[in-house]
Formats: structure tokens, sequence, C-alpha cells
């Protein structure tokens, strides 16, 4: 979402690509994903202490591809993470099917540890752009045959996935999550895609009407968390701080998982995990980002990635009053 929003800045993070491998091909996600390797356990353990060391510490997301399909890299993270004061959260973004009771167990039992789960609505919403390659299961299945336990785990956010096609539908898929009994979101409309002036209007609706059920919730005393409400970023969508990729290289944002971006990772690459960068060369390197993606996305491809994100960060900020007055109407009651 854009930078303006007044809220938790991005700096003070590690964003590990712990594999760029995937069970799905959806047709709306940009990231090249064959031929790549993937982190090790030691690499995620090694950026997890150059991080605390050189960077601070704050915040680590793991990321894919699919994290969950090198589990083991995961674990190696999660535990390096809880055991270092240093780390405030760990954020764990996943499609779903690696999930199992057992991961969920963790998630109870660790409260640095924050699972993210991306869904897009509806079951024919969901599959609609979401192709499985052969001999995957359904996620949208699995996820739902997980629904008891997921709804008993905390700190579990549903990221909800808004591609052009579907825009007119996000107000309605929204309420089918909640009705599943859901009751914390990411929104994350379609970034880096042509969209046409219908399908922006679309959108626009759409949030409107999801401001209307959020706030109408808020008011009558019900739980909706909206991470967007606590999150800024530098560029949309692309994660901005001390990225590693799964080839151990390190850029200031994660852009060039996009494989149309990928002529870019080597003018942004400024170290790898045994070489690297100082945070002056990180902070300086993260500027040039957005000039970088202007000059080599297509004009329309650029234009509708910041009209997107203007319509989402204008929703955000027309709800940040009620968020505020449904904070202090709980905290009074408590």
């Amino acid at each position: 979402m854009a930078e303006k929003t007044p809220r938790r800045s991005t700096t003070g993070q590690l964003i590990l690509t712990v594999t760029r491998a995937c069970n799905l091909r959806c047709s709306y996600c940009p990231t090249a994903k064959d031929g790549w390797p993937s982190l090790t356990s030691q690499d995620a353990v090694q950026a997890i202490d150059l991080f605390t060391s050189r960077y601070g510490g704050g915040d680590i997301k793991l990321f894919g591809g699919e994290p969950l399909l090198v589990p083991d890299v995961v674990t190696a993270a999660i535990d390096r993470a809880v055991a270092e004061p240093r780390i405030r959260r760990i954020y764990l973004s996943t499609n779903g099917l690696g999930l199992d009771l057992s991961w969920l167990q963790r998630v109870r039992e660790t409260p640095k540890l924050v699972l993210t789960i991306s869904m897009d609505g509806t079951a024919d919403n969901h599959r609609r752009f979401r192709r499985t390659l052969p001999g995957v299961a359904d996620t949208y299945d699995h996820v739902l045959g997980l629904l008891p336990e997921l709804l008993q785990t905390p700190r579990v956010v549903i990221t909800q996935t808004i591609p052009p096609a579907t825009a007119q539908a996000a107000d309605a898929n929204l309420a089918h999550l909640l009705e599943l009994g859901f009751r914390r979101f990411n929104l994350l409309p379609g970034y880096y895609l042509p969209w046409r002036p219908e399908q922006l209007q679309a959108l626009e609706a759409s949030f409107q009407a999801m401001h209307d059920r959020i706030v109408h919730r808020w008011r009558s005393g019900q739980r909706f968390y909206l991470r967007n409400l606590f999150t800024r970023a530098p560029t949309p969508f692309f994660n901005t701080g001390l990225v590693v990729d799964s080839d151990r290289t390190i850029h200031p944002s994660n852009l060039g998982l996009s494989g149309a971006l990928d002529d870019l990772r080597e003018q942004t690459r400024v170290g790898t995990l045994d070489e690297p960068p100082d945070p002056e060369t990180l902070k300086t390197a993260a500027r040039r980002v957005n000039g970088l993606l202007h000059e080599s996305l297509p004009e329309q491809v650029w234009e509708s990635t910041q009209a997107v994100d203007r319509l989402l960060t204008a929703l955000v900020e027309r709800l940040y009053p009620e968020f505020f007055a449904w904070r202090t109407r709980r905290r009074g009651a408590a």
C-alpha cells in the first residue's frame, strides 16, 4: 500500500524467499518458479543472524513460491527467530496446501508466528485463477478441511487476492470468507497487471461496499482486523528491507520475484549472504527501486498499479476514524 499511510514502516524487515517452487500456477502470480534453488536450513539461520547483528532485527517474512514445500527450512527459520529476542514477529505466507494439524499447533504454541493464508473468496472465484499442478489437491477444499482447527488458531490472517476479472465480486467474496468464520484479513488487489477503466471502476465500487461492511461490523461491536491498516510500503506489492532471494543473493526489494522483472535483479543486487552490504548501501539501493520499476514496466501496467494502490490507500484512510472509534469503545468496555 502507498507509503503515505501513517502506520508502521517497513524498515527492520528480513524477507526470506525460502524457495521459488510452488505447487500452483495462479494466472495472476508473477513469480518466476522454475529452475531456481531453494535456501537451506543453514542459509535461513545465517540470514537471521545477519539480520539481527548487522541490521538490528525486527520482523521476518517467509515467502515463496510456496514456503511449506521446504518445511525443514521454514522450521529452522522459525526456531532461530523464536530464540532471538531481537525478532518481533515471523510472518509465514502460504497457499495452505502444506498446512496440517501439526503446523496449526506450531502456530498456537509460537506467539511470534503469524500465519497468512491466500484465499480469494467463494469456491468458484477462488478456483478461477488457481491452477494446480498434476496430482495437487484443491486448495479451497484443503483449507476448508482444516476450518474448525483454523478458527481455533490465533494469528491467522486471510490474504484476499482481488484480480481485475473478479473486482466486481470482491465484497461478495469478503462476505463469504466472513461467513466461513475468518475475522483477520489482508486485501491484495492485483498489482502489476493491466486494469481496464471499467475494472478499476468495479474495484472502487467494491471497496466502497467493503468499507460499509467493515464499518457496520465495528459499529455493531464485532471483531474485524485489517492488516492494511498497519502496514505501509514504498513500493506497491513488493517488500522492501533486507531481501534474501532463494539463490542467497541480497537485494533491497523482492521485485526480482517477477519473471517479467528478472533482468532488474542484477541492478538491485547488493551482495550475498557471504558478502552482505552495509545498512547504508541497502538503503541507497532501496531508493532506486521505484525508478527502476517505472522505467521497466509498460506504461499501462505502471499506471494501473498506481491507480489500484490509490484506491486501496483511499479505502484504508477512510477506515482509520472508524477503527480508532471501535478501538476506543473496546478499551472503554474492558
